[in-house]
């Protein structure tokens, strides 16, 4: 069965099936290595160890933002290039889920317990986003990758300085999402009004918190 011949109850089901196993299913099978793989461990402090879990958790909820947004832009995105590249970009979000997740068993840590609720927001969010027009999905897509890509900086800055795997990690996600943004300016994205990108940064902030905590 081709695409083209889904209906949306058909995509429904399969959005279904693709949060289950987001939320509730083992880490995914990442397509590319894992950048931490050969760099150095040294001992961290159970302080240190601490902070990179706790930000290592609030990536990770981010990533499963990203996964239930893309996947919410692809189910009602009009054109269908537009909801191919919705579902090419959520497959390669599926690396820095699984990136992010090994990391923080590897730091003794564990994954928020509101993952299921950040991802039916989010969903909600993309859902909405794609509904309005492809050319407001993009320009959603681009300025939550930028807001990402600010994100990430400000946590390489936190980051335990001895800390080379979580380091290495973040780094290759930031490099990623700040190639998602381009495409999606260059795919036809449009500039969001300024009261949504602070509504957005707001949430992000909210998120955030809770995250590093729960």
């Amino acid at each position: 069965m081709t695409d083209r011949t889904l209906s949306l109850l058909d995509r429904l089901i399969g959005q279904l099936d693709q949060a289950l196993h987001t939320v509730f299913g083992p880490a995914p099978l990442a397509a590319r290595d894992n950048p931490a793989t050969g760099k150095s461990d040294p001992a961290l402090t159970a302080a240190e160890r601490e902070l990179s879990g706790r930000l290592m958790r609030i990536n990770h909820v981010g990533e499963i933002c990203a996964q239930a947004l893309y996947q919410g832009q692809a189910l009602t995105a009009r054109l269908p290039e537009v909801r191919g590249k919705m579902e090419q970009a959520a497959q390669e979000e599926n690396d820095h889920l699984a990136w992010t997740e090994q990391r923080i068993h590897e730091l003794g840590g564990h994954v928020s317990y509101l993952n299921p609720l950040w991802y039916a927001g989010s969903f909600a969010l993309g859902a909405l986003a794609g509904a309005l027009g492809d050319k407001w999905s993009l320009g959603f897509v681009a300025e939550t990758e930028k807001q990402v890509v600010e994100h990430l900086n400000d946590h390489l800055r936190q980051i335990p300085t001895a800390d080379d795997k979580s380091r290495a990690i973040l780094e290759q996600m930031r490099d990623d999402e700040g190639r998602h943004a381009t495409v999606a300016i260059e795919s036809g994205g449009a500039a969001l009004p300024e009261p949504v990108k602070q509504w957005m940064q707001c949430n992000s902030k909210i998120m955030t918190r809770t995250a590093y905590w729960i």
